[in-house]
């Protein structure tokens, strides 16, 4: 019985292993005794003459099971497997053969109730799919010529046995997953609302872009030069220090030095030739787009509406580039660090955006904070959700309900940590969260290196003017 109670817990590799271990002492000893390979005996009936031999121990361990996997483990998973009796499709090895379930039952159906047949014909009938039935006696001799044994079926007692482990194992696995936490109806609902908004107001084809005034691209002997900037103008080298106070990733920092500054490292400013700033146009129309589809995502957000108009407004200034940066890390590739938003005319650089009016002080944190969003590996549900959390940050300038806006960021919050204990499998799920609210202090320092920027581009009439009337209504209040 200990026998048994190993095979049922699968313990079989010890009757395969010693089959072909004898298998291959038999080729080894014909080779030595340069016998023809006629004379050599095929690996089933080395199996078979195997099993015989076997000690009334190791029959026990073989006849604990009612099926068992191909000995040879060379079965192809895309050949069809014939039964050895009938030449009808296998479902595996049964009793020791490959056969099908009919014939599978019926040498269980014989063994069991030891039924002795007569062959009413010859005793040599040939056994089909067609006419299995027809000779029962034919059939238990083909039976037990492919090896079929009748110390493989089990007892009454081992398949209640067995079931009683399938049984057990499945209110295992039920419980397991009952214990598994599992988003609300309430948070499914929300989330399905964000992706909606978001898919509603974010175009992958980017179709749009051949709306905005055309991308021109400045020579590349007139993109840096060290000529004072209008950047540097009323900024001291305080003002002008690393938001992050690290230097950036190998890959980044070999970006970053194909731009040719010529500025000694130890300056406390990159300086731009702000004349012309070819990709203004441009990119000014592209920021006032992705300003309305911001809006269009934020009045969308369960509650958002709730709030007062002013309320709105002002989370709106605040945060709109804040949500451009995170929308725009969907178009980010790391292969080249740039934002790729359909045809090479799209394609926009580090070097693009610097004819645009910004300097490395901020381009050179946002492709890092860029590249360490998307190697977070965010599920589009994540990415949803910390947008509308950045959106509704209570501590905004100009806020007045402040608790209300909290707590609706709380609601929000507490979503994407369900989502994430729920849906984000390890080992991507470990610290998400924490790295994810990182992301959202990492905005707050470049929201900052842009308005001082952008105030800067704002004091030149020449410049300010390429700016559309919504880019000057959201990012008016930094000018004074």
């Amino acid at each position: 019985m200990l026998y048994k109670e190993m095979a049922l817990h699968g313990h079989l590799s010890q009757h395969r292993l010693f089959c072909w271990i004898h298998f291959a002492a038999v080729i080894s000893s014909c080779m030595a005794e340069s016998c023809s390979m006629s004379e050599i005996p095929s690996s089933w009936e080395i199996y078979q003459q195997n099993v015989a031999y076997l000690p009334d121990a190791e029959m026990e361990i073989m006849a604990a099971s009612t099926s068992l996997p191909d000995p040879g483990g060379e079965f192809d998973r895309n050949v069809p497997r014939i039964c050895g009796v009938c030449g009808d499709k296998a479902t595996g090895f049964h009793f020791n053969a490959m056969t099908c379930e009919g014939c599978k039952g019926f040498f269980r159906r014989s063994m069991k109730r030891k039924a002795m047949f007569t062959c009413p014909f010859n005793s040599d009938c040939k056994i089909t799919k067609d006419n299995r039935r027809h000779c029962q006696a034919c059939r238990l001799k083909r039976c037990v010529d492919i090896g079929m044994m009748k110390e493989f079926i089990l007892t009454d007692e081992e398949v209640q046995r067995k079931r009683e482990m399938i049984m057990k194992r499945k209110e295992e696995e039920a419980l397991k997953e009952s214990m598994k936490p599992k988003l609300s109806e309430e948070q499914q609902n929300v989330i399905d609302i964000l992706l909606e908004a978001h898919r509603k107001t974010y175009d992958p084809t980017y179709s749009d872009f051949t709306q905005f005034r055309p991308p021109v691209r400045a020579r590349e002997d007139q993109r840096l030069t060290r000529s004072s900037s209008v950047l540097t103008q009323g900024f001291s080298s305080e003002d002008s220090s690393e938001p992050f106070g690290s230097s950036p990733d190998s890959v980044e920092h070999g970006m970053f030095s194909n731009l040719m500054l010529s500025e000694p490292e130890d300056s406390p400013s990159m300086s731009i030739n702000f004349s012309p700033l070819t990709m203004l146009p441009h990119l000014a129309d592209l920021v006032s787009y992705s300003i309305q589809k911001v809006i269009g995502f934020a009045k969308m957000i369960p509650g958002f509406r709730d709030l007062t108009a002013e309320d709105q407004i002002a989370l709106l200034k605040s945060s709109s580039i804040e949500v451009i940066m995170l929308r725009s890390n969907q178009s980010f590739t790391l292969e080249d660090m740039s934002w790729t938003c359909g045809s090479n005319d799209f394609k926009y650089k580090v070097s693009d955006v610097t004819q645009a009016g910004h300097n490395m002080e901020l381009l050179e944190p946002l492709v890092k904070f860029q590249v360490g969003l998307k190697k977070l590996n965010l599920h589009e549900e994540e990415h949803v959700l910390l947008m509308a959390i950045c959106i509704l940050s209570p501590d905004r300038p100009g806020v007045q309900d402040t608790a209300l806006v909290e707590t609706l960021q709380d609601r929000l919050s507490n979503v994407l940590q369900s989502y994430i204990q729920c849906q984000h499998p390890p080992p991507g799920s470990r610290l998400l969260y924490a790295k994810m609210i990182q992301k959202l202090a990492d905005l707050r320092s470049l929201n900052e290196e842009h308005s001082k920027q952008y105030r800067c581009l704002s004091f030149q009439p020449e410049h300010s003017m390429q700016l559309t009337p919504l880019v000057l209504e959201v990012f008016g209040n930094e000018i004074s």
